[in-house]
């Protein structure tokens, strides 16, 4: 299996194994150039893979009218339409459509109750309980994959392995299946997917298909094509985990473009922690002498705060 360039693909099997020395030292180097990698043996079966994917097709080949029953409400869940997000610094808002779920509360959770943001049930359409099971199926395999990924990090970061568990006891991951229908002939040059950004978060666990067009962001300043590998995940840092690292991990600028002529999707896992885990540098094992260049913060407040940046307000009846 080649490797991209500057791009490694790492196997995750010996961290499932408990050997999490040998996958962090790999992961360590690649957080601290690229910020990305791949994946392989993630522990994912492709049954659940190739179901979520069927689904997911399924559900954006729907009427309009359907999807936009399950529109996001408080918690920032269900379907979002084209043009509801616009990165920091775009011209362009994202061309795609994306369902997005997180951690099933219940209405009288006492975090929903208390009105906390990203927090609550998930919303589903009603005719549909084959996505919502191949979505859940998904959820749940890829934050076991991300639990597993998590403690060979903090292997890399010279910390306990369960450092990450303890922050991560109801955390804010949200998984999106995402759409992108082909760029509108008139604006393939200046459109993008998605445009240039960092990720939020923590980690970032991406399931791509075939037709290709994510690009990361070189050493040198040039974008390489991060392409489809069968078997693999890509993962990149965001900008949380490159703050509590205190920059020791790269948190590095990708972007979508689909000019295949054709539809794509991908499904993308942001493995966040627990709203009120404090992201703290000098709990990361700083090098002696090294001082912190973040101020303490809450995971939730900022990773909030990032995503009302990139909200775009919605036109009358979207």
């Amino acid at each position: 299996m080649s490797e991209p360039a500057g791009l490694p693909i790492i196997d995750l099997g010996p961290a499932r194994q408990g050997d999490y020395a040998t996958t962090g030292a790999l992961i360590g180097h690649a957080f601290t150039t690229s910020g990305f990698c791949y994946i392989r043996n993630h522990g994912i079966p492709d049954a659940i893979i190739d179901r979520l994917r069927a689904e997911a097709l399924d559900f954006f080949h729907a009427p309009m009218e359907e999807k936009l029953a399950c529109k996001p409400k408080e918690a920032v869940r269900g379907f979002n339409a084209l043009n509801r997000t616009i990165m920091y610094g775009a011209e362009q808002p994202d061309y795609k459509e994306f369902f997005q779920i997180g951690l099933e509360l219940p209405a009288d959770d006492p975090a929903v109750l208390a009105g906390q943001p990203l927090r609550g049930p998930n919303q589903w359409p009603a005719a549909r309980p084959a996505f919502r099971e191949a979505m859940m199926d998904y959820f749940n395999a890829v934050g076991a994959c991300g639990q597993v990924l998590l403690r060979a990090v903090a292997h890399s970061l010279g910390i306990a392995p369960d450092f990450f568990a303890t922050k991560y006891d109801r955390p804010l991951q949200r998984t999106q299946a995402i759409w992108y229908p082909p760029h509108p002939a008139e604006r393939e040059k200046d459109q993008y997917g998605v445009a240039p950004h960092t990720d939020y978060g923590c980690i970032t666990l991406l399931w791509q298909d075939q037709t290709g067009g994510l690009d990361v962001m070189g050493r040198d300043g040039r974008w390489i094509p991060a392409p489809p590998i069968p078997g693999t995940l890509v993962i990149n840092i965001g900008d949380l985990l490159c703050r509590w690292s205190n920059q020791r991990y790269n948190s590095n600028q990708h972007r979508v473009t689909n000019r295949s002529g054709s539809e794509r999707l991908s499904i993308a896992t942001f493995y966040d922690p627990d709203y009120d885990a404090i992201v703290d540098p000098r709990d990361l094992n700083l090098p002696q002498g090294t001082a912190p260049l973040f101020e303490p913060v809450s995971a939730g407040d900022y990773i909030v705060g990032r995503i009302r940046d990139s909200q775009k307000p919605r036109p009358a009846g979207a």
